[in-house]
């Protein structure tokens, strides 16, 4: 009898422990891990199939890029290696904006990464650029966070605008005066332009922010990468162009609209309009990680004659980017190992 509820209690005891010591856990570990390692990974993304193939197939034909391990984290696949000596991460995103910061900010979370170099297709806004064409623009902004208001039936021609933003366009008009770099509003139809706002670690209240600029020296890399890769061609020979800088622009829009493509360009002078790397930018600047993002053309954004051919380039596009991507990591190396 003894015995028995000997062991009863130290079954009770140990429950007790377990659940003392789990509770105890919980509330003292909030928020992500806090990594020291010294060596930070880059982070090698693309947000769907047709990318990370092209990815996966320049890294399985070089020596000196290696992938050692593989998991798969609440449905998403992240390979761990490394690129000439330096640990890199590579995985997608998922197509769209939601699961562009979703998928990022939980690579953030779980992995040491310092830098991000995201590589995928886009379509060209620039009507100087050509299915597999390249950009690699400066800074993104959100295209499609808008005010959707109804005519004004007094005026025509004329919207019923909301005070609140009303108020915001203000603002707008002000601030471009000092940054020439903010989108020169003006409505679509019935779809007004807005900014993202945002709040981040130090801030005293939420900012709107009308983009998010890439990394300096990524962009600088980027540039001297552009100089030292064997030249780009497409399947047929013609040479590739490739431009550095410049605005690109992101929403939940698969775009094939001529006039909405023309917009894109007044407002935002846009090189290429996709639909995730605002998202990353954003990420990544609220958890002060360094990024830069590639884009080759698949298709014109409706500035083409008839259908849309985004399926017939964006394995070809997608090539082109991840040619000027491994040149861009090599790069990285360089930089890294002078340091």
């Amino acid at each position: 009898m003894f015995k028995k509820n000997t062991i009863h209690f130290f079954v009770l005891f140990s429950y007790l422990l377990f659940a003392h010591t789990a509770y105890a856990k919980n509330t003292h570990a909030y928020g992500p891990k806090e990594f020291s390692v010294e060596n930070k990974w880059t982070a090698i993304v693309a947000a769907y199939a047709p990318e990370i193939k092209a990815i996966d197939q320049a890294f399985s034909q070089l020596a000196d890029a290696q992938i050692t391990q593989t998991l798969t984290i609440k449905g998403v696949k992240y390979q761990l290696g490394s690129y000439k000596g330096e640990p890199v991460v590579i995985f997608t995103t998922g197509i769209s904006v939601p699961n562009a910061a979703m998928t990022m900010q939980m690579a953030l979370d779980y992995f040491p990464i310092d830098r991000v170099v995201m590589m995928g297709i886009a379509g060209a806004v620039n009507p100087d650029f050509q299915p597999g064409d390249i950009a690699v623009p400066e800074r993104w902004y959100f295209h499609d966070e808008s005010v959707y208001v109804n005519p004004d039936p007094k005026r025509a021609g004329s919207f019923v605008l909301p005070d609140y933003y009303e108020n915001a366009q203000k603002k707008y008009k002000e601030r471009r005066k000092q940054d020439p770099h903010s989108p020169a509003y003006e409505n679509f139809g019935y779809i007004h332009p807005e900014e993202m706002t945002i709040v981040k670690q130090g801030w005293d209240k939420p900012r709107q922010m009308p983009y998010f600029t890439a990394t300096t020296e990524l962009i600088e890399l980027a540039k001297k990468a552009v100089k030292a890769v064997s030249p780009i061609n497409m399947p047929s020979g013609n040479p590739i162009q490739i431009k550095v800088g410049g605005n690109g622009v992101t929403g939940s829009v698969f775009l094939d609209n001529a006039q909405y493509r023309n917009w894109l360009q007044r407002v935002y002078n846009a090189q290429v309009t996709e639909m995730e790397s605002a998202a990353v930018g954003q990420v990544c600047f609220i958890n002060d990680v360094d990024w830069v993002i590639i884009r080759s053309i698949s298709d014109l954004a409706g500035g083409q004659h008839g259908k849309n051919v985004e399926n017939v380039f964006d394995g070809i596009a997608s090539g082109t980017g991840t040619k000027l991507m491994i040149g861009l990591l090599d790069q990285i190396v360089i930089a890294q190992k002078a340091q």
